[in-house]
């Protein structure tokens, strides 16, 4: 934990400068017409410089461009700690957890596909709050069931000890993400004040507030239909993650089966629906799961920016770097593998974040 004052306005000033470096949709547009050569060139004479020149010894091709991606991606969050002082950099440190539960899915999937742990690692992003060398213990492993063991000491212990039975019956992995998830949203909004759903409240942290019920609501609505699409026999509700405001349980069960419902669901909240026009017609038009996923990347990024811009200097602006960063890396990570396996450009196009 940080001391001292809270220091949003230093924060968001430097983190202004760093979002003025992110590749612009132009640039994507770009890259998808190279193969991973061209890519890592691309990355070279841009912002990505030290970490291509520096990995470039050892790795080649897209190797090289996930492991410059994901060591640039844990700077730049690394740099946003040791800039923040007090409420500011608990909060942050709070939200980069989801590196934590990325990481740790990265391994659970790994070990359940018997992965060799080098492949796992290229995907790891260091920028959580789990040290080095738990990460590096999970992954000498061979069973999920020792990898639970060697998180004993951590908050992820107990939800995946509670959700392992059910991985043993079932054989899928759901049970294991869907624990590792509710565990960081559910403390996402630990000893954060939380007014009336009907309407927005207002203030700095009130919309930090806001953002990380939006990012709850559409990760339920994401959840929703993954179950839809799935044909598993599941549960809805046991997947539902408390802490939003569009979704109850009961409600969640109602429109896991009606797409249609579900998006106008969304679209008819006072929150959302006024503040997310464009982004909620993507969502209508969306014709396949990875459409809709990429539409509610799309609307939370654009919400994000929304409440950054009614308070420049709080955490909400800080959110929505994060947030940009993250599409930036994902984007040419998607180009990158696409490439190699031969997609064409408007398969490749399929897979990006574009607003």
């Amino acid at each position: 934990m940080s001391v001292g004052a809270s220091n949003p306005e230093y924060v968001n000033a430097r983190v202004r400068s760093r979002r003025a470096s992110l590749f612009a949709d132009e640039d994507y547009r770009k890259l998808i017409r190279m193969g991973p050569s061209g890519i890592a060139r691309f990355m070279e004479e841009s912002e990505y410089e030290r970490e291509i020149n520096e990995l470039g010894a050892r790795f080649s091709g897209v190797d090289l461009i996930e492991y410059a991606l994901n060591r640039n991606l844990a700077k730049h969050f690394h740099d946003l700690l040791d800039w923040s002082n007090g409420r500011l950099y608990d909060l942050i440190s709070r939200y980069l957890r989801k590196f934590d539960v990325w990481n740790l899915k990265t391994i659970i999937r790994g070990i359940y596909t018997e992965t060799d742990p080098e492949e796992i690692r290229t995907d790891l992003i260091m920028a959580g709050e789990l040290e080095e060398g738990t990460i590096d213990r999970v992954l000498e492993v061979d069973t999920i069931e020792d990898a639970i063991e060697v998180l004993n000491r951590t908050i992820y212990y107990e939800p995946l000890s509670d959700a392992y039975e059910e991985f043993e019956e079932t054989g899928a992995l759901v049970p294991l993400e869907n624990a590792l998830d509710r565990e960081f949203y559910e403390h996402l909004l630990d000893d954060l004040s939380r007014g009336p759903v009907a309407e927005p409240q207002e203030g700095p942290e009130a919309k930090y507030v806001e953002f990380l019920q939006a990012e709850i609501d559409f990760r339920n609505a994401r959840n929703a239909l993954r179950l839809a699409r799935s044909g598993a026999d599941l549960d809805p509700a046991s997947y539902y993650i408390e802490g939003g405001v569009l979704f109850g349980e009961s409600e969640l069960n109602r429109l896991v089966n009606d797409y249609d419902a579900l998006v106008d669901h969304i679209g008819e909240n006072k929150r959302y629906g006024k503040r997310l026009s464009g982004a909620m017609d993507r969502l209508r038009d969306a014709d396949s799961l990875i459409q809709f996923e990429h539409a509610l990347d799309a609307a939370l990024l654009e919400y994000a920016d929304t409440l950054s811009s009614i308070y420049p200097a709080s955490v909400s602006a800080v959110l929505s770097y994060i947030l940009a960063k993250e599409r930036e890396v994902e984007n040419i990570r998607a180009i990158a593998r696409g490439r190699e396996v031969g997609l064409d450009e408007s398969e490749i196009e399929e897979e990006l974040v574009i607003l």
